[in-house]
């Protein structure tokens, strides 16, 4: 195994190597150990970050700095909250960190003050307090780490610039075979491209796309000017940060360390193209003090530490920092078997180090990661994250925004429009409202829908902030008469070949080798029998499966797919998304209009396909529902989407069709109690923790079936928590998801999903809570800071005897 790139995150994955016991393993770096980024970091490790699995990395990187000698402080950390709305998300936050025992607490600007006695405190609302948030001194951590990884045997070499990486084009997949070096070649199975602000040059070394780029980033540090104890009687100051002023701060000795995010961002060493061109020699170096850029930052830390304006500045750092388009890590495995990456930590790679190692390792040696990463892995970066010009315009957003606060339904700008969808011109002209998701402009809601609406159910705080009262006419358009809708985004994948049943029966739960035209709802799983995919397959002709997932998730999904595709070449997997349109019509009154052009019989059955002429447009047709009506998914070639979305939209009108966007799905997919994937389900539950026992077929024979306990002379492994239906007695309070769950008094479980639904009135949650509890037990959902009462439902909401979607 090889390991390029010597800092923090490279040294943290050989240290975790060895302790999996692998020994033969090599680090190597340009220059010197700490070189690249790792050298200028400002040292802060905060814990709470913007998702689950993120927060256990930081959590998982404390516990082992506790063990090192790294110089880790373990002095605290505060978060201020000077607005009313950045209130409401400190609160969130402690509510949050209630379900996987982080000890924030919320703290009076007073205690604030008395815990960090430079602040000023006008202006401050409230704060949080985390007692095990800390510092430490980057180029320490990374030393620590090494010996760690040399103590298991694993061989560090420096000044060894890697100049080529090896990869094995034969067969059915691309495959690395090792690197080439300054001082010669090495043969690797593993490759790990840990390079930081360099890993976009690397991974081109091997013909894979690592979407990052540099942007350089700033603070400060003051000469020494307080008295304070030392040893055993360190007074130390927690760390300190005010998102509303954009700035941090932490103690340096005597002094202070101070920094902050710029709203104008300065990429750097980018060539005209928008791609990465860093100088060969820039290791070990800082850049030019930008001071006329860090003046906005200069000033905020004055209003709130009033002695920034009389103390003396020792030095501004300004260093490279890599950036990532969504501000997470870039992990895993490339398209490139055997090669990974571990890149774009966003300046917080200091703080999750420790996790991204373990993360890393388990993910190299044992082919997955114990916990769920989705949102940092590699995969979630579809193909239009190979231009260069368009990372950086979603990369420079994030950065220029990267304290504000992030609303439900908050819609990022960069770059927009880009995908769109053959109807797109006559979603604009009906007023559409317009979300993004990879890449795609989707539908949020038709603001020509608002008068149908009613809006006095807006929900409260954060979850009306980006609401509209077209979402409840959609919604109920749908349950009583029909709606349309655009689902072109979704990811459309095609498994072919002579041995596509086998291999699909081997990596789904449920049986999809089923006669033509059969459409089958499954899983794949992992071999700890955790949700790896969730979507549907079609049996399209004897030797071709159509399979449609999530829009976020087509890239991951085909990745997983083709990591485990025979090497004989007898089945092939291929994106086809931009082939086809798809459009949703489903309610009461779909066969009614579908009818009305089509002289082909509509009397096929549900989860059932057929191919049908549409006015003038060869259609492909799913029976096959996500709303819980009545209805299809019709498919047809992307030059013909314009004109079946509008004889669709014409036959329907005297029928009352109503055209729909994806926030109406949400809230009908959530009263018929279908999962999402990502949210409800992750590689870290079971499909019988999900509710989805039903798609496991007992006989097994699939890629995790062990694990469930499911096949000849084995007995099922029950859980002892299931993902459970709540509704709270206030239907304005809606969950958004992270929120804690209450069952008599004690934390029981955290929200995975969240709603309204406008048919049965009430405010829906979704929860994994333990299986003993009894319909209609109560329960507790602290919604920004309150918390309100609700029970255990039946599920589904509606239409519990699935009589509608058979109609």
């Amino acid at each position: 195994m090889v390991i390029i790139g010597g800092g923090v995150g490279g040294a943290s994955i050989a240290h975790h190597l060895a302790k999996l016991g692998e020994r033969d393993v090599v680090l190597l770096d340009r220059n010197e150990l700490t070189s690249g980024s790792t050298f200028h970091s400002a040292g802060l490790v905060g814990q709470l970050r913007s998702s689950l699995a993120l927060t256990r990395l930081m959590m998982d990187s404390v516990e082992l700095y506790r063990t090192l000698d790294c110089g880790w402080v373990e002095c605290g950390g505060i978060r201020l909250a000077c607005t009313p709305e950045r209130e409401q998300e400190v609160l969130r936050q402690v509510a949050w960190a209630k379900t996987f025992g982080l000890p924030l607490e919320l703290i009076s600007p007073a205690e604030a003050r008395e815990l960090f006695p430079l602040m000023s405190t006008d202006g401050v609302r409230c704060a949080s307090h985390l007692s095990s948030d800390g510092y430490l001194d980057p180029s320490l951590l990374t030393m620590a780490l090494a010996e760690g990884a040399r103590e298991g045997g694993c061989r560090i070499f420096t000044h060894t610039r890697v100049t080529g990486i090896d990869v094995d084009e034969g067969g059915a997949h691309p495959r690395v075979r090792g690197v080439q070096t300054e001082r010669g070649a090495i043969e690797a199975e593993v490759v790990v491209n840990a390079g930081g602000m360099f890993a976009a040059e690397l991974g081109r070394l091997a013909g894979v796309r690592v979407p990052v780029v540099p942007f350089a980033h700033e603070y400060l540090v003051t000469q020494p000017f307080r008295e304070r104890a030392v040893g055993e009687r360190a007074d130390h100051l927690p760390t300190l940060r005010d998102p509303d002023l954009l700035i941090y701060f932490r103690e340096e000795g005597g002094g202070l360390v101070m920094g902050g995010y710029e709203r104008q961002s300065a990429p750097w060493a980018l060539d005209s193209h928008f791609r990465d061109a860093i100088p060969a020699d820039f290791n070990g170096r800082l850049l030019e003090e930008d001071w006329p850029r860090f003046e906005e930052i200069a000033k905020n830390s004055c209003r709130r530490v009033p002695v920034m304006d009389e103390i003396t500045v020792t030095r501004l750092i300004n260093g490279p920092e890599a950036f990532t388009p969504d501000n997470e890590f870039c992990l895993g495995e490339t398209e490139v078997r055997g090669l990974f990456v571990a890149a774009g930590f966003c300046a917080h790679g200091l703080a999750g180090a420790g996790g991204i190692g373990r993360v890393m390792a388990e993910w190299i040696v044992k082919g997955e990661p114990s916990t769920d990463v989705w949102e940092m892995d590699i995969r979630r970066f579809g193909p239009h994250f190979r231009s260069p010009g368009y990372t950086l315009k979603r990369a420079r957003e994030v950065y220029e925004t990267y304290y504000d606060i992030r609303y439900p339904g908050h819609e990022r700008q960069a770059g927009r429009p880009l995908r769109t969808s053959s109807a797109y011109p006559w979603h604009i002209t009906h007023g559409a409202a317009f979300g993004e998701k990879s890449g795609w402009e989707r539908v949020n809601w038709y603001e020509s829908n608002v008068p149908s609406g009613d809006q006095s159910l807006r929900p409260r705080g954060w979850a009306g902030m980006h609401w509209s009262a077209a979402i409840g006419a959609e919604h109920a358009a749908t349950r009583e008469r029909a709606g349309l809708f655009d689902e072109s985004s979704f990811s459309k994948l095609e498994i072919a070949g002579t041995g596509a049943a086998a291999f699909l029966e081997r990596l789904c739960d449920n049986h999809v080798a089923r006669d033509v035209g059969a459409i089958t709802y499954t899983q794949m799983l992992n071999r700890r029998g955790g949700i790896e995919c969730d979507f549907t397959v079609t049996r399209v002709e004897e030797e071709l499966f159509s399979i449609v997932t999530g829009t976020a998730f087509g890239n991951h999904d085909l990745s997983w797919i083709r990591r485990h595709l025979p090497d004989d070449g007898s089945v092939r997997a291929t994106d086809v998304t931009a082939r086809w349109a798809c459009f949703a019509l489903w309610g009461p009154r779909s066969r009614d209009i579908l009818a009305t052009l089509t002289d082909d019989p509509l009397d096929f059955a549900y989860m059932r396909m057929r191919d049908l002429a549409v006015g003038d447009v060869p259609v492909r047709a799913l029976r096959v529902t996500f709303v819980g009506e009545l209805g299809w998914e019709l498919y047809c070639p992307t030059e013909y989407g314009a004109g079946l979305w509008r004889a669709l939209w014409e036959a329907g009108r005297e029928h009352g069709l109503m055209a729909g966007g994806y926030r109406a799905i949400d809230s009908l997919r959530l009263e018929k109690g279908y999962r999402v994937w990502a949210a409800d389900m992750t590689p870290e539950e079971t499909p019988y923790e999900a509710g989805l026992g039903f798609c496991v077929r007992g006989s097994g024979g699939f890629l995790g079936a062990e694990s469930l306990g499911v096949g000849a002379g084995m007995e099922r492994v029950e859980p002892d928590r299931r993902l459970r239906c709540l509704v709270l007695e206030d239907p304005r309070s809606v969950a958004l998801g992270n929120e804690p769950v209450r069952v008599n008094g004690d934390i029981a479980g955290r929200v995975t999903s969240g709603g309204y639904g406008y048919t049965v009135g009430r405010s829906i949650a979704y929860a994994y809570l333990p299986v003993e509890l009894e319909i209609g037990s109560g329960v507790e959902v602290d919604i920004f800071g309150e918390w309100v009462a609700g029970e255990l439902a039946k599920e589904p909401l509606f239409d519990p005897k699935g009589e509608r979607v058979r109609g």
